[in-house]
């Protein structure tokens, strides 16, 4: 029976399947040809997804050692607090919870569905609104019940994503056409971009930090969570990088770089799947978005169970289920939440214009390592090599995303932030007023 904590049930598997399975989403069927145009050649294109994941591995060597200091549920919140950025550390919670994670919930399940109606037609409208909210509560069942079977689920379904990728690599190096390698720009060509490349591929490697809001539920995670975090890192890197190689060299890159389904267009130059190219990819997709949809409804209500415990979210958020260990309040709102924004459209420019306030945030998620490692109670067990240094490239990472995202709608992500800052900081100053520091996320896990 739970004694009012969650507890550490999660192994080393487990925590790489959601760093894996919730990077790898459906933007990389079409990240492909965004980055063959950006590039402009494919030696320069294949070099930008090595860098792009290059750039990465400071920002996990940063997450491994806070997150292996303060092994909590709760990810950039715990750090932002620890660092004595309170405020910060609560609006962030506060956007994230009503424009960011169950605003993505929704777009996924409706992604899953309009491939689904690819072989179902009749799930269009209403019917195919129901079916969504019916594969978020059926995805929602399984972590509710138990955080061991979920974490087993994302392992099983995250080896099954994997596959199709692995399918189209194999045979693309089989029957890849290297003259497409030699492709050259014509004279009125744009001039080729390595930075442009690289920016095109940085979404494609977001969400290993996905393990840190579940910190806390980890056995050992002082080992765990690095390794995790590390290795999820390499495996995205080798398996982006080869399938940029295959679908160059399936597709002539003049054609790569005008596609908007690169993935799938590549498909249809490997014989004896040509003709199901579409069905193929099709299928991959919904098992694609499944996994990604599944590890966010298992972490993401982790975080206002660690604000709720901290005194700096609804308390009814930090209650653990008494058979089951999970925050089941918390998963339930989001859920409920979820399933009705189902029922919006064009929560996909929403969720873009809130995304520059997490990416500033997550810049000083970085940068709070400096106040944190002069606290007395940090005591990491995974310490970076180079931590100045290591820290500095994290942010110079995280700070070209966020360029990137503001200059595709600086206005309308402005507004955002002022609504976050409107909306939040007098529910912060009340709840504080109301509740205090109480601190509660140094002892809100039991071992």
């Amino acid at each position: 029976m739970s004694n009012g904590s969650l507890t550490r049930k999660l192994g080393f598997w487990s925590a790489l399947a959601i760093a894996v399975g919730t990077t790898i989403g459906s933007g990389i069927f079409v990240s492909s040809g965004d980055v063959a145009k950006a590039a402009g050649t494919p030696s320069i294109s294949i070099l930008a997804w090595i860098i792009g994941g290059v750039i990465a591995i400071p920002q996990v060597m940063v997450l491994a050692e806070l997150s292996t200091a303060y092994p909590q549920n709760g990810s950039g919140y715990v750090y932002l607090n620890k660092a004595g950025w309170r405020p910060l550390a609560f609006l962030y919670g506060w956007a994230t919870f009503w424009a960011l994670d169950p605003p993505s919930i929704s777009i996924m399940a409706l992604a899953i569905v309009s491939y689904l109606a690819t072989f179902f037609p009749f799930f269009s409208g209403m019917a195919g609104k129901l079916l969504g909210i019916a594969i978020i509560l059926i995805i929602t069942s399984i972590h509710y019940r138990s955080v061991k079977e979920g974490g087993l689920f994302q392992v099983i379904i995250t080896a099954i994503k994997i596959i199709p990728f692995l399918i189209v690599i194999v045979l693309g190096l089989m029957y890849m056409n290297f003259d497409n390698f030699a492709y050259t720009p014509g004279p009125g060509a744009e001039k080729t971009s390595l930075i442009g490349g690289v920016s095109a591929t940085t979404w494609a490697y977001t969400g290993m930090a996905a393990i840190c809001f579940m910190a806390g539920e980890f056995k050992n995670p002082g080992k765990i969570l690095p390794r995790a975090l590390i290795s999820s890192v390499f495996i995205v890197l080798a398996l982006y990088t080869l399938l940029a190689v295959c679908v160059i060299g399936l597709m002539p890159f003049d054609k790569l770089m005008n596609s908007n389904a690169a993935v799938s267009e590549a498909v249809k130059y490997i014989p004896g799947l040509s003709d199901i190219a579409s069905s193929f990819v099709a299928v991959t997709a919904i098992i694609v978005i499944l996994g990604s949809l599944s590890s966010c409804i298992m972490f993401q209500p982790r975080l206002e169970y660690a604000m709720a415990k901290d005194g700096l979210f609804f308390q009814r958020f930090a209650k653990v289920h008494p058979k089951y260990e999970t925050p089941s309040f918390s998963i339930i709102i989001q859920i409920t939440y979820a399933c009705i924004l189902v029922c919006f459209s064009n929560l996909t420019v929403l969720l873009g214009y809130f995304t520059l306030i997490q990416l500033v945030i997550n810049i000083m998620d970085f940068a709070a390592v400096y106040k944190c490692r002069k606290r007395e109670d940090y005591n990491p067990i995974y310490r970076m090599p180079k931590w100045r240094l290591t820290t500095i490239l994290a942010i110079l990472g995280a700070s070209w995303l966020a360029w990137g995202t503001f200059t595709w709608a600086p206005i309308q992500g402005v507004i955002a932030a002022l609504i976050v800052i409107a909306t939040g900081l007098p529910v912060y100053y009340y709840w504080e007023r109301k509740y205090g520091t109480k601190n509660k996320n140094d002892s809100d896990i039991v071992a």
